[in-house]
C-alpha cells in the first residue's frame, strides 16, 4: 500500500484538517448579513453590561464583608 504524503500546509501536527480562512467566511448574502447582526449585538450587549456597571457601581458596597469577616477571624482566632 503506497498512501500519499498529507501536505504540511492543510494538516497540524496532530493531523488535524485545519480550515483556511477563506472557507471559514460565509458565502451567501444571508448569512453574511446574519453574521454582521449576530456580531453587533453581541458587542451591544457587552456595551451595555460595562456601562451599566460603571453606572451603577457603588464603592462602598463590599465594606459590610470586611467587617464580617474581620468579626469571623476574631471569633475563630
Amino acid at each position: 500500500m503506497d498512501w500519499p504524503a498529507m501536505e504540511r500546509t492543510g494538516f497540524e501536527p496532530f493531523g488535524e484538517q485545519l480550515v483556511s480562512a477563506t472557507d471559514a467566511q460565509p458565502k451567501s448574502r444571508a448569512s453574511k448579513l446574519l453574521l454582521r447582526v449576530g456580531t453587533g449585538l453581541f458587542w451591544s450587549l457587552v456595551a451595555g453590561i460595562v456601562l451599566a456597571r460603571a453606572a451603577f457601581f457603588e464603592p462602598g458596597v463590599y465594606d459590610g464583608f470586611s467587617r464580617v469577616a474581620s468579626l469571623a477571624k476574631s471569633l475563630i482566632f
